[in-house]
């Protein structure tokens, strides 16, 4: 870090800013100041003001912030002028940070909810790198920034989307059914601003492209796109695709009496380097997990319910997610029953625990089925209107998020600090955020 003392002149919009180099300096590397350092973090001021043709107002109120840490904006500065000025100087993620604190599911709180155009069941809700989300409903996806507001649909003409998830802030990735006669389907990158199509991405089979309907997706650091995979012929499996150049890189065929090419969830594990597929009922009348190895086509680890005794009051598997930590897989019935499977026995048996046994009585005519979803070590669990979140080694309930409009929750996503709720009879999706921490 350079001198202190070192003091830099800003013309904003006909108004003089002075500042330090130690101030500018918080806003890290990657901002429009951040050009002002060298690699060394020494400043390398211009020998006249330098002139930014932007609102003296929002700079005002964002060089208060890197000074202080604090966002405090006066009353005529409307929230999406600070937002769009921030973005412009690189800013987004410390305005983010200072209106909301570090994510907690104890502290969240009910921010907004937004209410879709289309009635009916939405299929899922994924939750932006930046704040923002998009919702698959039927054939189309609706993207919104970090603000809400609703971007340029996708639109993929009465194709059903399966799943949906972001590569970065700028593009997203579909999945979708097969569309027979017209060898549609498959998967998609798109333009989270325009919604454009920017390439699709094939299933070779024997030196052929063939059509298929793609499920569930996950993305690993390597830049991999994995998906499960239902073709005409013997394309039944999980498919990998490099996500900068868009090409098949490898195919994980499903043996048979197994189930990959149907999952509901997928999940790779950054530790063991393998990837979670995991089938669930109803999908098909048994559940399948297990990890996979791409390295050697190796399936490592299994685990399925035939030949299960299955008691009347656990049901069946509804959701499963690996907790590495921990070397075990929990799942979820329909009743909100956590159970764990401990990764180092293979195929051994459920160990459930019963927390939830006396929402029985109060599960809805239609209700949804159970999510579960693992972020900073809290455990998520979707039932009926709310989330439950369980904390510390035996995963202990310690709060519920819940309201009452909309109906029972089909699905749920945490990501850009926020949790994305989707409600299934009114379409609404609600957004929890945490609160900053009080100012002693």
């Amino acid at each position: 870090m350079g001198n202190s003392k070192d003091r830099i002149k800003f013309n904003v919009g006909g108004r003089i800013f002075e500042t330090t180099s130690t101030t500018l300096a918080n806003a890290g590397h990657d901002s429009f100041f951040g050009a002002l350092f060298d690699d060394d973090w020494n400043l390398s001021p211009p020998k006249e003001d330098l002139f930014i043709d932007r609102n003296p107002d929002c700079f005002a109120v964002l060089l208060d912030l890197l000074r202080t840490g604090d966002l405090n904006v006066p009353a005529n500065i409307p929230e999406r002028l600070l937002h769009r000025e921030a973005s412009f100087y690189g800013l987004l993620h410390h305005v983010r940070t200072a209106k909301w604190g570090p994510f907690d599911g104890n502290r969240l709180r009910l921010s907004d909810s937004v209410k879709g155009i289309a009635p009916g069941d939405g299929t899922a809700v994924r939750a932006g790198p930046d704040g923002g989300c998009c919702v698959a409903h039927g054939s189309v996806v609706h993207v919104f920034d970090w603000m809400l507001e609703e971007h340029c649909p996708i639109n993929l003409d009465y194709q059903r989307v399966n799943d949906v998830g972001w590569i970065d802030s700028d593009n997203i990735v579909l999945s979708a059914c097969e569309k027979l006669g017209r060898g549609d389907g498959g998967m998609g990158l798109f333009s989270s601003s325009t919604g454009d199509l920017r390439y699709k991405f094939q299933v070779c089979h024997e030196n052929q492209v063939k059509s298929y309907t793609a499920g569930a997706l996950s993305f690993n650091q390597d830049y991999k796109i994995f998906s499960s995979c239902k073709g005409r012929s013997n394309e039944y499996g999980v498919g990998v695709w490099d996500q900068i150049t868009g090409k098949q890189t490898d195919f994980f065929y499903e043996s048979p009496g197994w189930s990959l090419g149907d999952a509901d969830k997928l999940q790779w594990l950054n530790g063991m380097n393998c990837l979670l597929v995991a089938t669930l009922f109803p999908r098909k009348d048994n559940c399948y997990i297990s990890l996979l190895d791409f390295r050697d086509k190796n399936m490592v680890w299994s685990w399925s319910d035939i030949g299960s005794p299955m008691a009347i009051d656990e049901k069946r598997v509804r959701d499963a997610i690996a907790m590495e930590d921990s070397n075990s897989i929990c799942v979820v019935n329909e009743f909100e029953d956590l159970g764990f499977i401990d990764l180092r026995m293979y195929g051994g048996s459920v160990r459930w625990s019963s927390r939830s046994r006396l929402m029985k009585s109060k599960m809805p005519d239609e209700p949804c089925y159970p999510k579960l979803a693992l972020h900073e070590g809290q455990l998520f669990s979707s039932m009926n209107d709310s989330i439950s979140v369980f904390c510390g080694p035996d995963w202990v309930l310690t709060s519920r998020l819940r309201r009452s409009y909309g109906g029972s929750i089909c699905d749920f996503s945490i990501g850009g600090d926020r949790l994305f709720a989707l409600h299934s009879e009114e379409n609404v999706f609600d957004v929890w955020e945490t609160p900053p921490s009080p100012i002693i």
